[in-house]
C-alpha cells in the first residue's frame, strides 16, 4: 500500500507542475480572453482539488499501472494519450454542445491540452513506478 501512495503522490505532484505552468502562464490570458464572460472572479478549490485527486486516481488505473505491467512506453502514452483525450473531451464536447458561445478554439485547445498533459503525466507516473520498485 505504501508503495501505491507515493506513486499516487509522485503522479499528483508531477500533474499539478505540469498542469500550473500550463494555467499560470500559457492559457491563464487565453481562457480569460475567450471565457471571461463565465470566469469566476477566483477558482472553486474545492472542486479543483476533487478533479485533481479523482484525476490521478484515473491516469494510475488506467495508464501508470498498466504501463508499469507491461513495461512498455509506447502503450503507456497510447492510453495516457487517449484517456486525456476522452476526458478532456467529456468536459469540452458537453460545454460546446450544451453552453451558449462556448468557442470551439478552447474545445480544440483543450482537448489537445489533455492529450498532451496526460501522456507528460503517464510518462512521469512510469518513472516514478520504476525508480520507487
Amino acid at each position: 500500500m505504501a508503495y501505491y501512495l507515493k506513486l499516487y503522490t509522485a503522479t499528483l505532484v508531477a500533474f499539478f507542475a505540469i498542469d500550473m505552468v500550463w494555467l499560470g502562464l500559457v492559457a491563464r490570458t487565453f481562457y480569460r480572453k475567450y471565457l471571461g464572460f463565465l470566469l469566476a472572479s477566483s477558482p472553486n478549490w474545492i472542486a479543483a482539488v476533487i478533479f485533481y485527486l479523482l484525476f490521478i486516481l484515473g491516469i494510475l488505473v488506467f495508464v501508470v499501472l498498466p504501463g508499469l505491467k507491461d513495461d512498455s512506453l509506447s502503450t503507456t502514452l497510447l492510453r495516457a494519450a487517449l484517456f486525456g483525450l476522452v476526458t478532456y473531451a467529456t468536459y469540452d464536447l458537453t460545454n460546446l454542445a450544451t453552453v451558449r458561445d462556448w468557442p470551439l478554439l478552447v474545445t480544440v485547445v483543450d482537448l489537445i491540452w489533455g492529450t498532451v498533459l496526460s501522456m507528460a503525466v503517464g510518462w512521469a507516473g512510469v518513472l516514478a513506478g520504476r525508480w520507487l520498485s
